[in-house]
C-alpha cells in the first residue's frame, strides 16, 4: 500500500467570508444529489461544491479531502453510510486507492448514459447540436486495455521495490497485483512483476514498465543507469518464462533486447498488420478500435475516385484502411517517428496511394503544399487539445465531409462551433466505449459542408 503523508492545509479566500482553510485529508459526510458528466458524485455544502469520487446519487458517504480551490473541493469516499441500490460492488480491490478505474461501483449502463450526456451538455454549450445522434459504440466492460504503464519507485528506507499504479491524486504508488481492465493475456505477467524487481541487485536503477499486447506481447524496462548483468539475465528469463519480448529503455528511444524483434496488432476485418514501437501512440482497446474505424469509414463513406485528408494520422491506424477504398489518401503527423512506421506499414501492404507529411498540426498550415490542395473529404483524430487550427484550415478547403474522432468533448464541442460557423452542418455524433470503467469520454462526429 502506498504510505500516507502528513496533511497538508490549502488557504483560499470566498467572496463575503473570512479567510479560511481546508485541510487536505479532512473527513466529511455529504449528502450525494447527483453526478458530475465523469461520474464524481456531486454535494453542496456550505456555499462550496464538492466532487466526489466512488459516490452516487441519494447517498450518504464519508468523504475525505484531495484538493480544493475558491468554492470547489475534490474528494473521494472512504465510507458508504447509507448506499444507493445502484451501487454496484467493484471487482478491484484497489478502487478508491488506485487512480485507475473510478467508475466501477456504477453500471456499465449507465457509465454510457454519463457520457452521451457529457457530450450533449459540451456541444450545447457552444450551441451547436447534431441532426441526429448515433447510438453509442460499446465495447468490453473490462479486461479490454491491451497496454499499461506501471510505476515503479525504490524506496531506499523499506528497502522494497513499490511496483503498482499512482494513486488517486496522489503521486504515491499503490502496489497492486492485478488489474481487471488489463487483457487477460497480460495478467499474469503483471502479477509477477513485484517479485522479479524485488530480487534485483541494483533496484536504484530502476524507472517504469510498460506492458503491451498484440499480436505479440512485450515488457518495456525504462532504466535511468547502466543494468547489472545479473538483473539482466533475470529479466530475460522472466521474459522468455512469459513468451513475451523484452525491450530495454535507457538514454534514448527504446531499443529490443534482440534483433529482429517487432511488434504489431492487427485490425483483422481489413485485413491489414500494424507495425509499433514503445513509445507509439496505440489505442488501447483492440476491439473498440476497430469498431471506431469501422464507423468512421462508414460515416466518410469515401468513394473509389476520390482523394482523402488523414490528419492526426499516426502510425496509419485510419489512414491504411482509408488507402484501400480511394484513389489517394493525404496522411499528416506531428510525431516524425510514427510517420516512419506509418510508411513502412504502407510499404508493408503495397498501398501505394499514400502520401505522408510530417507538420506541426498546432501552427499555422497556409504555407503547406498539401493544406492548399482539394480534398473531397478529411478525417482527424487529434490529441486532448483538439484541432482549431486543421478545422479552420479545412473549412478555407471547403472540405465536403469530415469525421472528427475526440478524446475530449469541449475541444470537439470549441471545434464544432468553429465549422458550425464557416457553414458546416453537424450531421451526426455519438460516443464511443474506448475506456470503459473509466470518466474518459471518446467521442464521434460527423460535419458536412452546407
Amino acid at each position: 500500500m502506498s504510505r500516507p503523508k502528513a496533511p497538508k492545509t490549502l488557504r483560499f479566500q470566498t467572496p463575503g467570508a473570512a479567510r479560511s482553510t481546508m485541510q487536505i485529508g479532512k473527513k466529511q459526510v455529504l449528502h450525494i444529489e447527483r453526478l458530475s458528466h465523469d461520474g464524481r458524485g456531486i454535494a453542496f455544502l456550505d456555499g462550496r461544491t464538492w466532487f466526489v469520487s466512488g459516490a452516487l446519487p441519494g447517498e450518504q458517504v464519508q468523504a475525505q479531502v484531495l484538493a480544493a480551490r475558491s468554492k470547489i473541493v475534490e474528494a473521494q469516499t472512504v465510507a458508504v453510510q447509507t448506499a444507493s441500490a445502484e451501487r454496484l460492488t467493484p471487482r478491484c480491490e484497489w478502487v478508491g486507492q488506485c487512480g485507475g478505474c473510478t467508475l466501477q461501483h456504477v453500471s456499465h449502463a449507465q457509465q454510457i448514459e454519463l457520457k452521451h450526456a457529457n457530450l450533449v451538455d459540451q456541444l450545447s454549450r457552444e450551441g451547436v447540436e447534431p441532426k441526429s445522434w448515433a447510438e453509442p459504440l460499446v465495447g468490453p466492460a473490462f479486461a479490454y486495455r491491451r497496454r499499461t504503464r506501471v510505476s515503479v519507485r525504490y524506496d531506499v528506507k523499506q528497502k522494497h521495490v513499490d511496483v503498482g499504479f499512482r494513486g488517486l491524486a496522489s503521486n504515491d504508488i499503490v502496489e497492486v497485483d492485478g488489474c481487471v481492465i488489463l487483457v487477460d493475456a497480460l495478467q499474469p505477467v503483471f502479477a509477477g512483476l513485484s517479485a522479479l524487481l524485488n530480487r534485483f541487485t541494483q533496484p536504484q536503477a530502476l524507472g517504469h514498465v510498460e506492458l503491451f499486447s498484440g499480436r505479440e506481447n512485450a515488457l518495456l524496462l525504462r532504466h535511468t543507469q547502466a543494468l547489472h548483468e545479473a538483473d539482466l539475465e533475470l529479466l530475460r528469463a522472466y521474459c522468455a518464462e512469459h513468451q513475451v519480448q523484452l525491450w530495454l529503455q535507457g538514454i534514448g528511444a527504446p531499443q529490443p533486447d534482440q534483433a529482429g524483434q517487432a511488434l504489431s496488432y492487427d485490425l483483422t476485418q481489413f485485413a491489414l498488420q500494424v507495425a509499433y514501437q514503445p513509445g507509439d501512440f496505440v489505442q488501447v482497446n483492440a476491439q473498440m478500435n476497430e469498431a471506431m474505424i469501422a464507423q468512421a469509414l462508414d460515416w466518410l463513406a469515401p468513394q473509389a475516385d476520390e482523394r482523402v485528408l488523414d490528419l492526426f494520422c499516426g502510425l496509419g491506424n485510419f489512414a491504411l484502411p482509408l488507402a484501400q477504398r480511394v484513389k489517394e489518401v493525404v496522411a499528416v503527423e506531428g510525431v516524425a517517428s510514427m510517420l516512419d512506421r506509418a510508411r513502412e506499414n504502407a510499404a508493408a501492404h503495397q498501398l501505394n496511394n499514400l502520401e505522408f507529411y510530417h507538420c506541426d498540426l498546432t501552427q499555422p498550415l497556409h504555407d503547406k503544399e498539401w493544406a492548399r490542395s482539394a480534398f473531397s473529404a478529411a478525417l482527424l483524430d487529434p490529441p486532448r487539445e483538439g484541432a482549431q487550427v486543421v478545422v479552420e484550415r479545412l473549412a478555407k478547403l471547403k472540405v465536403a465531409r469530415i469525421v472528427y474522432v475526440s478524446c475530449n468533448p469541449a475541444t470537439l464541442a470549441r471545434d464544432a462551433a468553429i465549422l458550425s460557423a464557416r457553414g458546416y452542418r453537424l450531421q451526426t455524433a455519438g460516443i464511443l466505449d474506448m475506456f470503459a470503467q473509466t470518466g474518459h469520454t471518446e467521442a464521434m462526429a460527423l460535419f458536412v459542408k452546407k
